[in-house]
This record gives C-alpha cells, structure tokens and sequence, in this order.
C-alpha cells in the first residue's frame, strides 16, 4: 500500500523517486513500470535476487 502511495507522488511530481524510503523502492519501482513510466525510476536497477 505505501509502494503505491510513493508512486503515484513519484507520478504527480511530488516526490523525487531517489527520495523514496529503500525499503519500498522495489514496490514503487514496479508500481512505476505497471503504470507505464518506468522513466521515472531513473537509472534504478533491480536488486539481483529478483533480477
């Protein structure tokens, strides 16, 4: 449920996604790839468990 707050703020320009708790960066990451803006991550790449 947060990963999904802190990507729709990432979406609407609220929040920066490197500002983005590390817990939940993985969760909003997909949030963002879900929702057709994976841009948004910027350069952000996958841990290498779930890679």
């Amino acid at each position: 449920m947060m990963a999904l707050l802190f990507a729709q703020r990432v979406i609407l320009g609220k929040t920066q996604f490197e500002e983005v708790p590390n817990s939940l960066k993985l969760g909003v990451y997909k949030e963002l790839v879900d929702s057709g803006v994976k841009f948004l991550a910027g350069d952000y790449q996958l841990p290498e468990e779930t890679a």
